[in-house]
């Protein structure tokens, strides 16, 4: 019997259009596998869609605070729908950047020293020295994120615009100078690990979705224990976090830091981009996966109570 998957995706977070591309492409791959599939556009009657709908499994295709945070992953359980991906626990964890890194740290994944003020603190005057990075606590693509440079006068005031929706408490950490990496966990599977080449500020919004933003080099041209520590590391933060299915480490690396450099975990993401060109689907069709079969394995994946 063929099974029938519901595509989660849209949303209303920042990264709607992220969200509707990865499941447009979702949808269409797991179409030519041969799966019955229906595109949701989740509005806040998801719940009662997915009664009527009945699937046998949601893909969930959602980025940002509600796809990624633990809350939809709640709403299947209580529907008993299995589900891609983390769980609502590792979802949560991993969605707040503060408490992932507490935990990351604590197995031994190496972190950025940082501290957590209100925003109007923030902009007020530098509560670390510079150079440093202020961030949402949760949030994803970018959203929010400003470098403050070395021999700043003063932080960003945007932070404080009426528009900000960031949150009130922000994330300031040790701006890590260096190269952009990132490794894709499958399973129990570290895939490749990948370096990102832009000659935007940094891996901005537009670095990652924008035509010529960004360069994905695959595999990354690093020592070869430094390739392997990436990948470890990333084991190591999907396991600490209890996270399922597929995952995407992102690093920062500062090869001119003494002999092997500082390596450090940015975060990780539970709902990693999915169109065909994205991270993911790139790093597995490195280690001999076809779009087709990634997504395909992420629908076989599928459980509650992850």
């Amino acid at each position: 019997m063929t099974k029938h998957v519901a595509v989660l995706m849209g949303g209303w977070s920042n990264e709607r259009p992220v969200s509707l591309m990865s499941g447009a492409g979702c949808a269409a791959a797991l179409r030519r596998a041969g799966y019955q599939v229906t595109e949701v556009d989740v509005d806040r009657n998801v719940a009662n869609t997915l009664v009527e709908l009945k699937p046998d499994v949601a893909f969930n295709a959602l980025h940002g605070p509600f796809g990624e945070s633990g809350m939809i992953q709640g709403v299947l359980e209580l529907l008993q729908i299995p589900y891609t991906h983390s769980g609502v626990m590792a979802s949560a964890l991993a969605m707040n950047k503060h408490q992932a890194k507490i935990v990351m740290k604590a197995a031994g994944v190496p972190v950025t020293d940082h501290v957590i003020v209100q925003r109007a603190e923030a902009a007020k005057s530098h509560v670390i020295a510079t150079p440093y990075v202020i961030k949402p606590i949760a949030d994803g693509s970018s959203f929010g994120v400003h470098i403050v440079r070395a021999g700043a006068n003063q932080p960003p005031q945007d932070i404080l615009s009426e528009d900000w929706n960031g949150g009130e408490e922000v994330m300031v950490e040790r701006y890590i100078p260096g190269r952009e990496l990132t490794c894709a966990v499958m399973g129990n599977v570290a895939l490749g690990v990948t370096e990102i080449v832009t000659d935007l500020e940094f891996y901005t919004y537009e670095a990652k979705y924008a035509k010529g933003g960004s360069v994905h080099v695959i595999p990354a041209q690093l020592k070869p224990k430094i390739y392997d520590k990436v990948q470890k590391l990333s084991l190591a933060a999907h396991a600490a976090l209890g996270c399922r299915g597929v995952t995407r480490c992102d690093f920062r690396y500062n090869d001119a830091a003494g002999e092997d450099g500082e390596l450090v975990c940015l975060e990780i993401n539970t709902q990693p981009g999915m169109t065909e060109t994205s991270l993911v689907p790139e790093q597995a069709a490195h280690a001999g996966h076809s779009y087709e079969d990634l997504v395909s394995w992420m629908v076989e994946d599928a459980s509650c109570n992850r």
